[in-house]
This record gives C-alpha cells, sequence and structure tokens, in this order.
C-alpha cells in the first residue's frame, strides 16, 4: 500500500531531522541486534542504573528477544564508545502506536535518540509513541513536554511498585506517561501567568507547589531543583515531595488535565484540552 502524501512527508522530515540531529551531537546512531552490541547495552543500561553488570535491569536475552519481536534498540556510538540506547516495541493497536521501554544517553545526546527512535517507527508506520518517566525529574519533563513536543497523558501512582536500583531505590515509582505524536510534535505551552495566580498549596520545602489560574484553565505545579540529590541526602524529604506532587497531580488529571509544559525553574503546566487557545 502506497503512503498518503502527508505521511511519506512526515518521514522525509523525521529522517532529515534524525540525521541532523546526530550530526550535531557528534554521534552515529543505528540499530543494534548483534550478541554482543546487545550485551553492550545491557552494561550501558546497568552504569545508567548504577547496578551490577551482572544484574542488569534490561538483560541482553530479552533485549535480542524484543528485537526478535519487531522491536528496535538504537545505540548512539561517540567514536567507538556506546553513549546511548533506547527500546522501543509496538503496542496497542500495534499498527499504529508504538512503547518506548528504555531510553538513556551521555547528557546532549538524548535529542539525537529519540528522533533516531522516530524517523524508525515513522517508517514503520506507527504514529505514536508513549513512555513513562518519574515525573519529579523536572529536566526529563523539560526534555519531553517541552523539547520533543509530546504530552504527559497519564498519571501512574506507585507504578512499578519498590525498586532497588541505584537510582529509585527508597522512593515509590510514580511515573508519568507521555504520549508523543510522531508526524507532528505539539508545540509546548508556556503560557505566562503563573506568578499572579493564587497558590493552591504549599511544598515540603515551605515554598509554593502549585498555583490555579483564577479562571481554572491553568494548574502549575512544582517539582524539586534536583530529585535525585535530595533522594540520595534526606530520603524522607523526597518521598514527602513524591506524595505531594502525586496529590496536585491526580486531582488534575481527575479533572481531565494533561501535561503539557515545563518552565526551567521546575513548573509543570497542567491543561484541559477544551482550554486551549485556538
Amino acid at each position: 500500500m502506497t503512503a498518503a502524501p502527508e505521511q511519506s512527508a512526515a518521514r522525509e522530515r523525521a529522517a532529515r531531522l534524525a540525521d541532523a540531529a546526530a550530526r550535531s551531537a557528534g554521534v552515529h546512531l543505528r540499530t543494534v541486534d548483534d550478541v554482543a552490541g546487545l550485551a553492550a547495552v545491557a552494561d550501558f543500561f546497568s552504569d545508567v542504573w548504577r547496578t551490577p553488570r551482572s544484574t542488569p535491569p534490561y538483560p541482553a536475552e530479552v533485549l535480542h528477544s524484543l528485537v526478535h519481536a519487531g522491536g528496535a534498540v538504537h545505540a548512539a556510538f561517540a567514536g567507538d564508545r556506546l553513549a546511548g540506547a533506547s527500546v522501543a516495541v509496538f503496542g496497542r493497536p500495534a499498527d499504529t502506536c508504538a512503547y518506548s521501554l528504555v531510553a538513556a544517553a551521555d547528557r546532549g545526546l538524548g535529542y539525537a535518540v529519540k528522533q533516531a527512535q522516530r524517523a524508525w517507527l515513522l517508517e514503520r508506520g506507527a504514529r505514536t509513541l508513549r513512555w513513562t518517566f518519574d515525573p519529579l525529574v523536572g529536566r526529563n519533563a523539560r526534555f519531553n513536554l517541552v523539547k520533543l513536543g509530546a504530552t504527559g497523558s497519564e498519571y501512574l501512582v506507585d507504578f512499578y511498585g519498590p525498586m532497588t536500583d541505584g537510582v529509585n531505590d527508597g522512593d515509590e515509582s510514580d511515573r508519568l506517561t507521555v504520549t508523543w505524536d510522531l508526524a507532528a510534535p505539539r508545540k509546548p505551552d508556556e503560557i505566562a501567568g503563573r506568578a499572579a495566580a493564587p497558590v493552591a498549596g504549599t511544598a515540603p520545602d515551605g515554598g509554593p507547589l502549585a498555583h490555579r489560574s483564577r479562571d481554572g484553565r491553568r494548574v502549575w505545579c512544582r517539582v524539586p531543583d534536583d530529585i535525585l540529590a535530595l533522594r540520595a541526602a534526606d530520603p524522607a524529604l523526597a518521598l514527602r515531595w513524591r506524595h505531594a506532587v502525586r496529590d496536585v497531580f491526580v486531582a488534575a488529571f481527575a479533572e481531565g488535565r494533561t501535561a503539557t509544559g515545563m518552565s526551567r525553574d521546575g513548573w509543570y503546566t497542567l491543561t484541559r484540552e477544551e482550554d486551549s487557545p485556538a
């Protein structure tokens, strides 16, 4: 079946953007399906999540099975050094939706990795890509919502249950699902007005936790500056932040809101589609 002109154009744009992002980052990206290559990716993920390489969070044999099932492992190489990787599988409905199981990269390389993943999926007919991340990690939120143009579409309470890796141990595993329109990423919502909106909650550090606009069209929620450092230094305080942010998000999503923006100073924007400007 011949692809519609708009689909072909989206694929061509994605391929050009992926190539440009890789050149800008100084990396070479390719899919990996051999045993040695997948073992190197498994080791890379072990280092990122601070687990022994003997017990990686994503074992090589699991990665191999996912590739064999039609998924893809992308790897970014800076010279001969593995500097980033991602894993995508097809979701529901399998002919249009895909799921990014995991992605990690050295600082500054994440955009190139995601664009390679996007181009590969569009070439195979996918229209959207979903994945989850820790909503307390503000820099990841800004990358996902602003840099990529995805939407925070679902809040998941303690999604994985207890986690024992070197990054998440001691916390509860709330996750925010993001949905990325691969053909037409959303423009980020960075509407001003937060400072003038009434305060709608106090954060564990004593500062404002949330603002709600007087017309009800916007809710803003703050996350800590560096949850990973805070979790290591004061796990009890980090957990109080988890519960505080969870309360705001659960209430906002119950109102039909999604996460559509993240400011540089750590504030989410939560909106309803019917309240968005035309």
